[in-house]
């Protein structure tokens, strides 16, 4: 049957749906041995589909929720010099990390090679939130706090904040925005440094694992925690 090409690729765990279409564009992906165009269409039961060099096949998904330590970067290849979360599981799979952490922040972070689930979580559109607990180099002052609940503006867009709760120099806040050390961006805009960030939930997945451990979980039990959809109980740990 035919499909679009990206779909193909996230089905098969090469990366989120819009990632896939990236690789397409820079010429990564080739079916039948012709560079692939984006809105192009292939029979992953008779095309043979290559990216970057390697060709694909399809696998079962599958899911691991995964308590990343810091100096852990989020990402498919060791391009900084620093361990990949996709150490931290056993995964015969080609996972990746749904989503951005960066390599000096820790916590909760979902890796899977659902790409269609993953462009779920990410996509501005579903609106998922998560929610982060950060050290500030001082205690935040009153009038900083109030500015940021009422939201903070990062090029030229206001940064929503959800449920802030003050601590002194701890605080925890949610946000629905996934752009790049967004909430590092956040505090110093009003002029704190964070000096240790953490992700604690995603959507209303909680982070229960100790650190640098991770829980094998299947689609229906992150569809019931991130957008109150279905049940299943979690298949394994560690």
């Amino acid at each position: 049957m035919l499909q679009r090409i990206q779909k193909i690729m996230a089905h098969a765990g090469v990366a989120s749906r819009r990632k896939c279409e990236d690789l397409i564009e820079r010429g990564k992906v080739k079916v039948n041995g012709k560079i692939a165009a984006i809105g192009q269409s292939a029979d992953p039961a008779k095309d043979s589909i290559e990216v970057c060099g390697k060709k694909i096949g399809l696998e079962k998904n599958v899911y691991f929720i995964v308590n990343k330590p810091k100096g852990i970067i989020c990402s498919t290849m060791n391009a900084e010099g620093f361990p990949t979360v996709m150490t931290l599981v056993p995964a015969k799979e080609r996972v990746f990390p749904v989503g951005r952490l960066d390599v000096f922040s820790e916590g909760l972070i979902i890796l899977t090679n659902d790409g269609d689930f993953a462009n779920k979580v990410i996509h501005p559109s579903f609106n998922v939130v998560k929610r982060y607990r950060m050290v500030l180099d001082r205690t935040i002052k009153d009038a900083d706090f109030k500015r940021l609940k009422k939201g903070v503006r990062i090029d030229g867009r206001i940064v929503r904040i959800y449920h802030p709760v003050n601590e002194g120099n701890i605080i925890e806040f949610s946000l629905h925005e996934g752009r790049k050390h967004i909430v590092r961006r956040v505090m110093d805009k009003i002029h704190y440094t964070v000096m240790r960030l953490k992700r604690t939930m995603i959507g209303n997945l909680t982070l229960d694992l100790p650190e640098g451990k991770f829980k094998e979980v299947s689609k229906e039990f992150l569809e019931k925690e991130i957008f109150g959809q279905s049940e299943v109980k979690s298949t394994q740990s560690a």
